[in-house]
């Protein structure tokens, strides 16, 4: 039984899992590991400290069919439509473009929802806050080293978390690398920003018409949404919560700085822009250092492969693009790989 070790619980990584349960099913032995407390990636979803309110969508919002996806991916919908993950998107949007033929969908328990539906069916062995720092190859095998300390040995590693990251470990990655490889990493670029949840007490009501809205008329805040509402989740007893997304140029400005210092910025915003808008109990501030992918690797191949034997192996939205469809299609270019070495 091989032995299979995928970085990062995100989206891609759920689906690598996945997808590799389904067609070797006891033949491999896999492992999710995470740096994180727990799954979702760029598609978390967080809770405030007493759980009283709604939870709330910190990075993923909805996620959007094109006409053509919708035909190609039919199978992935499907399965999360018929499971009760997926929903139409029918509430109100304000600035949201509509491309011709395409549907958006929402999740009525949260975005991360759809990375825990892929994880549950790869029957993978979860293990959170295992950062992993170093790989070196050992013969015919992996050697993966924690930053808590300690190592293991794979037959096989996938690496799904952002470039810069990979660029980053430690050991014999880099080095494998060809010159034509190490530049099409290189050139890879991310957008930054931050992202903050508000979470309410029961007795709220938000007045405004809209379940999310588009800004465009302010330097800090790109993107508003009512979270439950949104989602079609609203429930007594349980307060409303507010997501805010800050623009682009904003994040990339104070990047470097720590969120505590730039929550107070955002806030004050927020407020210009919802003046009635109540205190909320609990707040959650959020800094997506690695946000969305504006330059992938040339061609979007959806994946690359570093060394064939023992197979070591790169995906993400960096290899294809940035949305629920990217990550799916390099996903099924990370299998194609996993099924003709193992």
């Amino acid at each position: 039984m091989s032995r299979v070790l995928i970085v990062g619980a995100g989206l891609t990584g759920s689906l690598c899992a996945c997808l590799l349960r389904r067609e070797l099913q006891s033949r491999v032995h896999i492992q999710v590991w995470d740096k994180a407390r727990g799954s979702g990636g760029r598609m978390s979803t967080s809770r405030p400290p007493d759980s009283s309110s709604h939870s709330a969508d910190l990075g993923a919002q909805y996620i959007t069919a094109t006409s053509a996806y919708a035909q190609s991916h039919h199978s992935f919908y499907s399965e999360l439509l018929s499971s009760g993950v997926l929903q139409p998107l029918d509430s109100l949007v304000e600035g949201l473009k509509q491309k011709d033929g395409s549907k958006d969908y929402m999740t009525p328990l949260g975005m991360s929802s759809v990375v825990k539906h892929f994880l549950s069916q790869s029957e993978a062995d979860l293990c959170f806050e295992h950062h992993v720092t170093g790989l070196y190859c050992r013969g015919t095998s992996w050697e993966v080293q924690r930053k808590a300390g300690g190592s293991e040995m794979f037959d096989v590693v996938v690496l799904t978390m952002p470039v810069p990251q990979i660029l980053q470990l430690e050991g014999d990655v880099v080095q494998m690398l060809s010159v034509q490889q190490k530049q099409q990493l290189d050139g890879v670029v991310y957008s930054s920003r931050f992202a903050i949840a508000l979470f309410f007490p029961p007795d709220v009501i938000f007045s405004f018409p809209w379940a999310a809205r588009y800004v465009t008329n302010n330097h800090c805040i790109r993107y508003i949404a009512a979270d439950s509402h949104k989602r079609n989740a609203d429930t007594p007893g349980r307060g409303p919560s507010l997501v805010v997304h800050t623009s682009v140029p904003f994040g990339l400005e104070h990047l470097e700085r720590d969120k505590e210092d730039v929550q107070p910025i955002i806030l004050q915003e927020l407020y210009k822009l919802l003046p009635d808008l109540p205190q909320p109990i609990s707040i959650k501030c959020q800094k997506w250092r690695y946000s969305q992918v504006l330059t992938s690797v040339p061609d979007c191949p959806g994946q690359m492969t570093i060394l064939d034997r023992p197979l070591l192996v790169c995906g993400g939205d960096a290899f294809s693009h940035s949305n629920f469809d990217g990550c799916v299609e390099s996903a099924l270019s990370v299998l194609s790989v996993l099924k003709a070495s193992l």
